[in-house]
């Protein structure tokens, strides 16, 4: 079993690393990154850079041990040979770069056969990545921007996880509209849930409100 399916099976149960992860557990908050703002209007995407941060640097301190993995799903096998620039780019540590690990994952959306997921992943600290502009980049990734992500792979996707392997949380900002946060201890994240109640999206308000409800303790 490979390092990062084994994590997920010692302290998630084996859920698979893919979206939705809200649905997957009742360990889960699901923040809304971005309040719907007209495009066209400037600083659009300045709110969804600002909670997209400060979450991040709620959940991961400077010493905690950090997974840096990105799946991108794709039938390119070009990107074998040529990863991403998402650790090239974002990595300030260029010696970590050797360390970086590929693997494929079966098709993680079942309706698309030919697509294969290609999966990267990273040892490294907070400090040893350009975050901030890395989640402006995911951010960004739908709109017409130099930090595209995939600006010259477009036909596949992708998504980019943060685990955090000292507290077991599971940060993934899927766009700018949204960020799931789970956590194998749902005590370990209950401080953004009540520090942030107000940033949870509506649609799934009810459903995070009786899973932290002090009377449920699964």
């Amino acid at each position: 079993m490979k390092a990062v399916e084994l994590y997920l099976a010692n302290y998630f149960n084996g859920i698979e690393l893919a979206p939705a992860l809200f649905y997957e557990t009742n360990k889960a908050i699901r923040f809304e990154i971005s309040e719907s703002i007209a495009h066209d209007e400037p600083d659009f995407l300045k709110q969804a850079f600002y909670r997209s941060i400060t979450l991040f640097e709620a959940v991961f301190g400077d010493e905690d041990d950090i997974i840096l993995v990105t799946d991108v799903h794709t039938n390119n096998d070009f990107l074998r040979a040529k990863p991403l620039h998402v650790y090239s780019k974002y990595v300030k540590r260029k010696d970590l770069l050797y360390k970086l690990r590929f693997s494929t994952v079966p098709n993680l959306y079942g309706d698309e056969e030919e697509l294969v997921t290609h999966r990267f992943s990273l040892s490294c600290q907070k400090r040893d990545v350009r975050y901030k502009q890395l989640l402006k980049a995911i951010c960004y990734e739908d709109f017409a921007d130099p930090t595209t992500i995939l600006k010259h792979n477009p036909e596949s996707g992708y998504d980019i996880f943060f685990i955090n392997q000292s507290k077991n949380i599971i940060y993934h900002l899927y766009d700018d509209r949204g960020c799931d946060i789970i956590a194998s201890d749902k005590e370990s994240i209950r401080f953004l849930y009540e520090q942030y109640t107000d940033w949870i999206l509506d649609y799934d308000k009810q459903e995070v409100d009786e899973d932290f409800s002090l009377n449920n303790y699964s």
